[in-house]
């Protein structure tokens, strides 16, 4: 097996801040992934690791762990037992291990002669899977110009848990009085008390769909059942749900969780978060960080799996390096996709 990879900064194309239930952060104008490609014989695949501070991740760490990696003990042939072994190099590192697990997903299916979601069993409808389009906290004069350029996304995720909420909400709505919006609070309200207190007002908005992560993951999981069972708007885990043995604590404490692939570790765990999630009545969604279409286009093949999609992270880039499913008008496709098998994307 030989595993290459290279780091690539994607530029955004406007400072994005979020929430971080410390207060809001600085802000980034460039975001920093790993690209990650496994060669073996007739098998070969791509990945990709975008690695969050959130999780004391970064493209170093990426980088870190990949050069303590033993390509002789990863197999196209055998992801479970290729997983153990990267869980053995290190604990954590689900960014760096998203990447390979992606990778080897990519080669198997393209092995098969199959787009990742036939491998999967899960299949693809074309144009039925709609994401949402991210706003991030900043200025309302930056905030307008955002909102005015999605007229043509239905669906808007509107980031909160700052001072000027009141005045990022109502700047939203002079410009999209009616369309509907999902707000994400990054753990910005510290007890139920005050996320209670959030959400009815917010509540007040009857175009507003539900929101993600009110209170910190490590809140007391009673005060989050208790704020689950008082909620005006229905909530969703996201901080707090990264796989399926994650469930038995966030079932009582949320309506509903955000999959991500480098939170999980790939495209396997991912799978198995979102069946579990599913099984046990929750809704689901698949979100994403800032990411490269290859990263994108690896979630969109778990579309059919899910209720909500946050897949956007390639639409607030300049210099997306790679082309795959395209979300026109918000619809996912991958009618005009660059390849018809594996991931089903190209280098630019």
């Amino acid at each position: 097996m030989n595993l290459t990879w290279h780091r690539f900064d994607l530029r955004l194309t406007n400072t994005w801040r979020v929430s971080s239930g410390q207060g809001v952060g600085a802000g980034k104008d460039f975001y920093p992934v790993v690209f990650v490609e496994l060669n073996s014989g007739e098998f070969s695949g791509r990945g990709e690791g975008a690695p969050s501070s959130r999780y004391q991740e970064s493209a170093d760490t990426v980088e870190a762990f990949l050069r303590k990696v033993n390509p002789s003990l990863i197999s196209f042939q055998d992801i479970p037992g290729s997983m153990r072994y990267l869980d053995s190099v290190a604990s954590g590192n689900y960014t760096a291990k998203a990447a390979i697990n992606i990778a080897l997903v990519d080669g198997v299916a393209r092995a098969a002669r199959l787009p990742v979601y036939d491998h999967l069993k899960l299949g693809f409808r074309e144009k039925r899977h709609v994401t949402s389009f991210s706003i991030g906290i900043d200025q309302p004069d930056v905030v307008r110009k955002k909102v005015e350029g999605a007229a043509n996304y239905p669906i808007l995720k509107v980031k909160v848990g700052s001072a000027n909420d009141e005045e990022t909400l109502r700047v939203v709505r002079e410009v999209a009085p009616k369309k509907t919006v999902r707000l994400d609070a990054n753990e910005a309200w510290k007890t139920k008390e005050e996320a209670l207190q959030k959400l009815e007002w917010l509540a007040r908005d009857k175009h507003i769909e539900f929101i993600e992560q009110p209170m910190p993951c490590d809140s007391n999981p009673r005060d989050m059942a208790w704020l689950k069972e008082r909620s005006p708007l229905p909530l969703f885990g996201d901080e707090s749900y990264h796989h399926a043995n994650d469930l038995s604590r966030c079932v009582d404490c949320f309506h509903g969780v955000n999959v991500k692939l480098v939170k999980a570790g790939g495209i396997t765990p991912a799978f198995e978060a979102l069946q579990a999630a599913r099984s046990a009545g929750l809704k689901t969604m698949i979100g994403c960080m800032i990411e490269s279409s290859l990263l994108i286009s690896a979630a969109a093949h778990l579309a059919e799996l899910t209720d909500h999609l946050d897949i956007d992270g390639n639409l607030l880039i300049q210099n997306d390096p790679y082309r795959g499913v395209s979300s026109k008008d918000a619809g996912l496709s991958f009618a005009d996709a660059p390849e018809p098998l594996g991931l089903r994307v190209r280098e630019r």
